[in-house]
Formats: C-alpha cells, sequence, structure tokens
C-alpha cells in the first residue's frame, strides 16, 4: 500500500480516537492491506498521539485466549502501544463517554526492571527482567463499527485498545504460578467470567515473550520500566456508565473500576 494511503487511515483512526466516532472496517475498504501495513497505519496513530503530548509506558499484547479469538474471529496475537493517557489507577471512575464501544479483560500486568529484545526472548528471560505483576484491566474500544474487526483492522486499530486500570499490589512473580492462578471477573456483584493464567498462550510470560520477539524483528525493545499487559485470561465483558467491576487474580490480587 503507498505511503499516502497509510497515512491518511492512519489520521483516520486518530480523528475517529478524538472524536469518538466508527469508521467502516479497514479489510473491506482496502481489501489489498497486509498485517505489515496494518502495522505501519498504527505507526502512524501513535505517531499523532504523541504529538499531541502522549509519551509511551509500555505495551500490549491482544488477542492471546482462545475465547477472545472465537469471540473476534481473530486467531493469532498481536500488539499495540500504551501511552501515559490510557492509565488510570485502582478504584478510580472512567467517564463511559470518553470511549466507545467498550470492553473489559481481566490481565495480568508485568512492570518490568530490564529491558528484553529479541530474537531468543525465553519465558525464562521474562520472568528475570520482571519487577512484579498486577491485576489489571484492559478496557478495549475498537474504533471499527459493531467490532466487525479482521486482524488488520485490530493491528491497525492499536489492537483495538481503550485505557488500563492497574492494580495497588504489585508481586514478585517468584511468589506466584502464574499459569495456574484462577481469575475471576465480577460486573456490578455478579461472576461473568473467569479463567486462568494459563489462558495467556499456556503462560503470560510466553505471551510476554512472544512480544519481546516480534518487537525485537522491527528493532523495538520492551524497555525496563515498562508495563505489558500479557492478554486476556477470559472472554471481553461489555460495560456502559453505571458499571461496578472487579477482577481477582490468585496470589496476585484484584483490581477494581467504575464507569460513571
Amino acid at each position: 500500500m503507498d505511503a499516502a494511503t497509510l497515512d491518511h487511515l492512519g489520521e483516520e483512526l486518530y480523528q475517529a480516537l478524538k472524536q469518538r466516532q466508527v469508521l467502516a472496517p479497514l479489510s473491506e475498504r482496502h481489501p489489498g492491506l497486509t498485517l505489515e501495513d496494518a502495522y505501519a497505519i498504527q505507526q502512524r496513530m501513535l505517531a499523532r498521539r504523541l504529538a499531541a503530548g502522549e509519551r509511551v509506558v509500555g505495551k500490549k499484547i491482544g488477542v492471546t485466549s482462545q475465547a477472545v479469538m472465537d469471540m473476534l474471529g481473530v486467531y493469532q496475537p498481536d500488539f499495540g502501544w500504551l501511552t501515559d493517557a490510557m492509565v488510570y489507577n485502582e478504584g478510580e471512575a472512567i467517564a463511559a463517554n470518553t470511549l466507545i464501544q467498550p470492553k473489559a479483560e481481566g490481565e495480568i500486568a508485568f512492570v518490568l526492571k530490564k529491558t528484553l529484545q529479541g530474537p531468543g526472548v525465553t519465558a525464562a528471560d521474562v520472568l528475570a527482567a520482571t519487577e512484579g505483576v498486577m491485576a489489571c484491566f484492559e478496557i478495549v474500544d475498537s474504533r471499527i463499527r459493531d467490532w466487525k474487526i479482521k486482524i488488520i483492522d485490530t493491528v491497525a486499530d492499536n489492537a483495538s485498545c481503550g485505557v488500563l486500570v492497574l492494580g495497588d499490589r504489585l508481586v514478585d512473580v517468584r511468589d506466584v504460578d502464574l499459569g495456574t492462578c484462577g481469575m475471576v471477573l465480577e460486573k456490578n456483584g455478579e461472576i461473568v467470567a473467569t479463567g486462568a493464567g494459563a489462558a495467556a498462550l499456556g503462560h503470560p510470560a510466553n505471551a510476554v515473550a512472544w512480544l519481546a520477539n516480534t518487537l525485537g524483528r522491527l528493532g523495538i525493545a520492551l524497555e525496563a520500566g515498562e508495563i505489558v499487559l500479557s492478554g486476556s485470561l477470559a472472554a471481553m465483558v461489555p460495560v456502559k456508565a453505571g458499571d461496578n467491576l472487579r477482577v481477582s487474580i490468585g496470589g496476585i490480587g484484584g483490581c477494581s473500576v467504575r464507569f460513571i
């Protein structure tokens, strides 16, 4: 795809983000788009955010669990970028009208103490480079109408990232079994999703290693101090104003958020 078209689509997605509007799927309007093109569009959208004063604080891995793959019809992981403007803390309120069509995912967030750069990064390398993990919510949001996305659409749209909510407890990875830890997600006091660490590519550290190696091929590192969201542990849960959510992950702790 020519550079002018990629620039145009990146600008379209940025304006949709800022104006909270939806677009027709890029994959339908431009059937020749490749995955490489989609990441190029993502970079253009990110560049507009950074030019507006945001700064990168981490990365996210998307489409790691079978439940999300089945829901979206997308069957390979992807990645996106996290900026400081996306971050909320434990218990904070999110204005639902700042998002478009949000859904909540319970995840394990990694906080890195050492830089990781592929190729050749293993799950053991990830654990050795991790300061700690915490329970978190990723509030995914799509700028594509009705979530009618293919892998091209979600990649271009920064892996459908909206905002994230971090728990208030950082746990040493040596103190928890990240593969078997159970997750319970409650919405308005009712359990709506359950899962386990293994839902993220068999182990959350596998997902982070996949990301480090995928980014490494592009000359990009996971930097010390960054937050890495390792992928949803269950199906996405739609949210709206008035909803209160809590996720609890065995051995790690919890995270709560409310929508107003």
